[in-house]
């Protein structure tokens, strides 16, 4: 499974992937 991340990870551009983190951390906010 760790492969696998990796690889959507070098697939999906550096913005992109940023912008989900940012949403990501939002959501885990209580």
């Amino acid at each position: 499974m760790g492969s696998v991340k990796k690889w959507r990870r070098k697939k999906m551009s550096k913005h992109k992937y940023r912008k989900r983190r940012k949403a990501n951390r939002h959501k885990n906010k209580p």
